[in-house]
């Protein structure tokens, strides 16, 4: 088992938190999210087969609405704006057929 200094755990955190904080930024606005709506993004561990060890798991919570997950095959900083651009057609797609 390794040891991380604390120093560096610090680091990771912070920067984890910035790619956090960047992708939320880019998945609001590719979601037209208004002042009511929040989001989140997190990266979680992956069980399934095929899947990176860590995946990137959204959720988008619209006002009176129900709390949609998305995943994205992908740790945070290999997100790319294609991912975001699918997760964003699959939404209005979703929405305008009223499965929200």
């Amino acid at each position: 088992m390794a040891f991380i200094s604390l120093k560096a755990w610090k680091a990771r955190s912070a920067e984890q938190a910035a790619q956090s904080a960047r992708l939320k930024s880019e998945i609001a606005a590719a979601l037209a999210l208004g002042p009511e709506d929040a989001l989140t993004v997190n990266a979680i561990a992956c069980p399934d087969p095929g899947c990176p060890d860590i995946e990137t798991v959204v959720l988008v919570m619209r006002a009176r609405e129900p709390t949609r997950a998305f995943r994205i095959r992908r740790p945070l900083e290999a997100v790319e704006a294609a991912d975001i651009e699918t997760m964003a057609e699959e939404e209005r797609g979703r929405r305008a057929a009223g499965t929200a």
